[in-house]
C-alpha cells in the first residue's frame, strides 16, 4: 500500500455470492478458502462468489434465465434496474469457483446432473477455459444448450465493506441448494480448499482459529445457526416478503443479527449490513 493511498477514493464495487446448501440430515453450507496470495481476504473461509462483469448484465445472457425478469429481480433487490446481473454473476463465479453450475437443460427443465465422468470431465474444461477468459459464459450456455436456474436461487443479505480496505464491495448474497449429481470441486487457484460443515461446526472451527471468517461470513453463519434443518433455511429463504432487518451493533467490534440475543437494544445507526432471512413462525 503507497503513502498517498486514500480509502475514501476507493470504489465499490457490485458483487455476489451463493451460501451453498446440502440436503442431509444436518444442515451443511460449502465454505472454500481463498488463495492467501489473493489480494483481498486471501486465507479467509468464504462461500464462492465475486464481482460483477459488464457481461451479466447483457440482455442476451438475460434471455438464457429460466425467470428472466430484471424487473422482479431489481425490485426484490432494492434497485431502479440490473438486478438480474447479480443472479447471473452469482452462478457463474460460483461455477468457476466450485465446478456447481445452477443450470438446467433447454429442452427437459432438469438440473444439471454430472454424475457421468465424461460430462464432468468436459464442464470442467469449461471451467478452465472460463478462468482462463477463452470461453464466455453465454458461450458455454449456448453450446450445452443451458439455461441458468435463477429460480432455484434466493436473495437473503446484502454486505458493504466499511471504508479503509484496500477493495470494497457491495455484496448481495443468495441461498442455493446444490443441486444432485452435483459436486464441489476448488479451483486450486483462487480457491485452495473447500469442505462442507454444519453452521455451529464452522464457527467452532473460527474460534479454534482453524478457519478465518470475514465479518460478513461470519455473520451470515450466525444466522445460519438459528436454523434446524436445510429444508427450514431453503423455505425461509424463498419467503419474498420478509423485509430487511438491519445489523446492529451491540459495540464497536460486536455485530448482531436479528436473533441473538441483545439485537433490538443494539445501535442501528451503523448501516454495513442488512439481513432478510430469519426463521419463519411457527
Amino acid at each position: 500500500m503507497t503513502d498517498n493511498y486514500n480509502p475514501l477514493t476507493v470504489p465499490i464495487r457490485k458483487a455476489a455470492t451463493v451460501i451453498l446448501v446440502a440436503q442431509t440430515p444436518d444442515l451443511k453450507i460449502l465454505i472454500m478458502q481463498r488463495n492467501t496470495q489473493t489480494v483481498f481476504g486471501g486465507g479467509m473461509w468464504v462461500f464462492p462468489g465475486g464481482g460483477l462483469d459488464s457481461n451479466d448484465g447483457s440482455k442476451a445472457i438475460h434471455t438464457l434465465c429460466i425467470d428472466g425478469s430484471d424487473r422482479s429481480a431489481s425490485e426484490l433487490l432494492g434497485l431502479p434496474e440490473g438486478g438480474l446481473s447479480y443472479y447471473v454473476a452469482a452462478i457463474r463465479e460460483t461455477f468457476e469457483e466450485s465446478g456447481i453450475l445452477l443450470a438446467s437443460h433447454q429442452e427437459t427443465q432438469q438440473l444439471l446432473n454430472l454424475k457421468n465422468l465424461q460430462i464432468k470431465s468436459r464442464f470442467m474444461t469449461h471451467r478452465d477455459e472460463l478462468n482462463k477468459q477463452s470461453l464466455s459464459f453465454s458461450e458455454l450456455l449456448h453450446q450445452e444448450s443451458l439455461l441458468l436456474a435463477t429460480h432455484k436461487m434466493h436473495y437473503v443479505a446484502r454486505w458493504i465493506t466499511p471504508c479503509g480496505p484496500p477493495r470494497r464491495f457491495d455484496a448481495r448474497f443468495f441461498v442455493a441448494q446444490i443441486p444432485a449429481g452435483q459436486s464441489a470441486t476448488h479451483d486450486n487457484n483462487e480457491l485452495i480448499r473447500s469442505q462442507w460443515l454444519t453452521p455451529p461446526e464452522i464457527l467452532r472451527q473460527h474460534t479454534t482459529g482453524k478457519v478465518g471468517l470475514m465479518e460478513p461470513t461470519l455473520r451470515m453463519i450466525k444466522n445460519l445457526c438459528l436454523f434446524r434443518s436445510a429444508d427450514e433455511l431453503l423455505q425461509s429463504a424463498a419467503a419474498t416478503d420478509m423485509s430487511y432487518h438491519r445489523v446492529r451493533y451491540r459495540s464497536k467490534h460486536n455485530l448482531l443479527v436479528p436473533g441473538e440475543p441483545g439485537y433490538e437494544e443494539a445501535d442501528e445507526n451503523v448501516e454495513r449490513g442488512w439481513i432478510r432471512l430469519r426463521p419463519l413462525e411457527s
